[in-house]
């Protein structure tokens, strides 16, 4: 644990008979040897949010089966995904709430994590987005300077290995349970499928999963990295909305105040843009989910138009798990945690977390919100 958290639970013990229902908020910076492309061999520093009630943090032992951590996707950094200071959007104080650890981390390349240092040189973007960046090109972008992926599936899986085992060591458990949202579906789940004596449940929000995908890494193509703009995030979620007062515009704005502030370079470029590594994936596929016997729990929004709502189905008809709920959550997008039936689908993970079941059920279908 690093000394600001020592601090921040030292202070906590003052007064703790009048406070322990008080959250805390921590960040805590666990080293690992890197095996990202980008940096391989040198050491990245990973940033794992926690979350938790200042009684449940001074806990040493005794916790049980109730100790969570976040795995973020594709963009959006996990303090922001699953932490925003938004209304009573942070997925991780509800369930801290409940008397859960919750704890969230960033992969390499994402929000307080280490950024590989070819993330910082807009050379290594699509053309399109070199233009609007650095205005001296023209019409001539320049020429990609890394022709290879920043991370990958497997390095992503390295760095879940490593905040596991922090977490494991802290809190004196055996295992955690992995709550996941779109691409952090073959992130939580691959890592799973290797390690599966270290996790308990899975709760996965719309997973990017692809039942015929490859078994091991091919040939990059693509750039290495990816940017996305306000107006960006906001026409990809207008896009997904289907029913009245679906979400709150100033839940958009708050969001996005928030995806800045953890990317400081990115809120530099044009009027501020958040930067992510292009993620090459495989290995988490139907072969593989054929063997994976951890309860599962999967959500996926009415209106998605980022993960296939029948993608999640395939999920759920392929993973070998008995303990296994298919949830189709009303009037939701892709970003269902921000959006109105918020609170129904907490519910559901926390019941699933505790019981193992949604709705009595612990196998089957269930329906949300409608």
């Amino acid at each position: 644990m690093n000394r600001l958290c020592i601090a921040l639970i030292c202070i906590a013990c003052i007064g703790m008979a009048d406070d322990g229902d008080r959250l805390l908020r921590l960040d805590h910076y666990v080293s690992v040897v890197s095996t990202a492309p980008a940096m391989t061999g040198q050491t990245a520093q990973i940033c794992a949010r926690e979350v938790v009630l200042a009684s449940t943090g001074l806990r040493q032992h005794g916790l049980g089966d109730r100790v969570v951590l976040f795995v973020h996707g594709a963009g959006t950094p996990a303090e922001v995904a699953f932490d925003t200071t938004a209304q009573d959007y942070s997925w991780m104080a509800f369930l801290a709430q409940a008397g859960f650890d919750t704890f969230a981390m960033d992969m390499t390349g994402y929000g307080r994590s280490t950024r590989p240092t070819p993330m910082n040189d807009p050379c290594n973007l699509a053309n399109a987005q070199q233009l609007a960046f650095i205005p001296q090109l023209l019409n001539a972008p320049c020429p990609a300077k890394l022709t290879q992926p920043i991370t990958t599936i497997a390095s992503d899986w390295n760095d879940i290995g490593a905040v596991v085992d922090h977490i494991l060591a802290l809190r004196h458990v055996e295992k955690v349970s992995l709550i996941a949202w779109s691409q952090g579906g073959p992130r939580a789940g691959g890592y799973a499928a290797l390690h599966p004596e270290k996790v308990s449940h899975m709760v996965l929000l719309a997973p990017a999963y692809n039942r015929s995908g490859p078994d091991k890494q091919g040939d990059f193509r693509g750039v290495a990295v990816n940017t996305q703009s306000h107006a960006e995030f906001t026409a990809n979620w207008d896009r997904q909305v289907g029913c009245a007062e679906q979400y709150d515009k100033a839940t958009n704005e708050a969001v996005w105040k928030e995806m800045l502030e953890s990317d400081p370079v990115g809120a530099t470029w044009g009027t501020g843009v958040r930067r992510a590594p292009s993620v090459p994936s495989w290995g988490w596929n139907a072969a593989v989910v054929a063997k994976t016997t951890i309860p599962t729990l999967m959500f996926s929004g009415q209106y998605d138009k980022q993960v296939n709502p029948a993608s999640v189905r395939n999920l759920y008809a392929d993973i070998a798990s008995p303990k296994k709920v298919f949830v189709d959550l009303a009037c939701s997008s892709h970003n269902a945690m921000w959006e109105k039936n918020h609170v129904a689908m907490f519910r559901a993970s926390l019941e699933w977390l505790t019981a193992g079941t949604v709705g009595g059920k612990e196998a089957g279908e269930v329906r949300l919100g409608y």
